[in-house]
């Protein structure tokens, strides 16, 4: 635990520990104004007194204050970029932005970036901190439950290409994480829900007794109960630090952290990235998943309509709409698991266990057009 010195609990400290690096992630309700001391507890940036901080137009007007005015009280300089919100700037285009505006100031390699916003503004942020002179440190302050429980943590980053979401990326870890629970009573709704994807994803694919958690405290997490909330983010920070521990480069065992993501992501992308937030594509795919392991044989009947409801008790989709269904197919064939003709998919066995299934090689793409067909809305 770590001292909270505004008063109220102490945040939790993970680490998250791999072959070739370290670094902490907090968890708690107040840190956004303790960032300064965060950092200075920090080694490898306790020193830096240039920062870029990266935000959009729907965050900054909210945190964006408070946060320069911290770091500026710890004696750093602050140069704020801010984008506008929405998954559709998640670009190239966006990206050189930021790397102009840093240019432009002849930010140095001694600068550090900090990403205040969701999932987008992590990647960005973090994709510019990759490329920029060949790479300067991040912190990661995600201020969305589906960043702070998936995104922020593990150095994956990325920007989209039309073909395919997160095709021009890198690993690039952060230095620390700050995941500030209190940020969450002003996330809309909407965004709030579609993070809970994302959590009972960890339970579907490591750890039962979380998902039975979900099932037994859904209405006090839906009404961001703090504690069972917290809960939440903390048990599925630990499993995705577990995981990326394991398998830093995504050579393996990593891969299980896509389930839902094969569809979901084809579902944004025909889509135009406009029509569905990321977690909800993903509680689609996650159904689709399900319905595929029962025509394959290794999940039951009843297990996947154990998933179904408890997705569809959290306000999430499990259809497809019919109009994007004709596309879907083709889009998953630029799914970053897909080589050549075949396509790797996670699989449920069970809950709190997936595998891998080759779809072209081991399965004849009928089933998997089938189980999309059983969805569609």
């Amino acid at each position: 635990m770590h001292p909270n010195k505004n008063g109220g609990k102490p945040a939790a400290k993970l680490q998250v520990t791999t072959p070739t690096s370290s670094y902490p992630i907090y968890i708690g309700s107040g840190l956004l104004q303790r960032i300064g001391a965060y950092l200075g507890e920090t080694p490898a940036i306790s020193r830096i007194e240039e920062v870029l901080l990266v935000s959009n137009e729907t965050v900054y007007p909210l945190y964006g204050g408070p946060v320069e005015q911290a770091l500026e009280q710890s004696g750093r300089r602050v140069h704020t970029f801010v984008m506008p919100d929405g998954e559709q700037h998640k670009s190239w285009d966006m990206a050189e932005r930021i790397l102009s505006y840093a240019l432009k100031r002849r930010l140095s390699r001694k600068t550090l970036v900090i990403a205040l916003g969701g999932g987008v503004v992590g990647d960005l942020a973090g994709f510019a901190a990759a490329v920029y002179l060949r790479g300067v440190p991040l912190v990661q302050i995600p201020t969305t439950l589906l960043a702070q429980v998936d995104s922020s943590i593990g150095g994956k980053v990325a920007v989209n290409h039309p073909l395919g979401k997160n095709m021009i990326g890198a690993f690039h870890r952060p230095e620390l994480v700050l995941a500030d629970a209190a940020v969450l009573s002003t996330l809309p709704r909407r965004e709030l829900i579609a993070g809970l994807a994302e959590v009972i994803k960890y339970g579907i694919i490591w750890d039962e007794h979380l998902f039975s958690f979900l099932e037994a405290n859904a209405e006090a997490v839906l009404a961001c109960d703090p504690e069972c909330l917290e809960a939440a983010i903390r048990r599925s920070c630990e499993i995705k630090a577990e995981i990326v521990a394991k398998d830093e480069r995504d050579q393996g065992l990593r891969a299980i952290l896509n389930f839902g993501h094969t569809v979901g992501h084809a579902l944004e992308n025909v889509t135009g990235y406009t029509a569905y937030r990321h977690g909800e594509a993903v509680a689609v795919g996650m159904a689709a998943a399900c319905r595929l392991g029962t025509l394959i044989g290794c999940m039951s009947q009843e297990e996947a309509e154990r998933v179904i409801r408890l997705l569809e008790r959290y306000g999430l989709p499990v259809k497809l709409p019919a109009e994007a269904r004709p596309h879907i197919p083709a889009a998953m064939m630029h799914d970053k698991k897909a080589v050549g003709d075949q396509l790797w998919f996670v699989i449920p066995n069970r809950i709190g266990e997936v595998g891998l299934a080759n779809f072209g090689r081991d399965y004849d793409w009928s089933l998997l057009e089938e189980a999309l067909d059983s969805i569609v809305d």
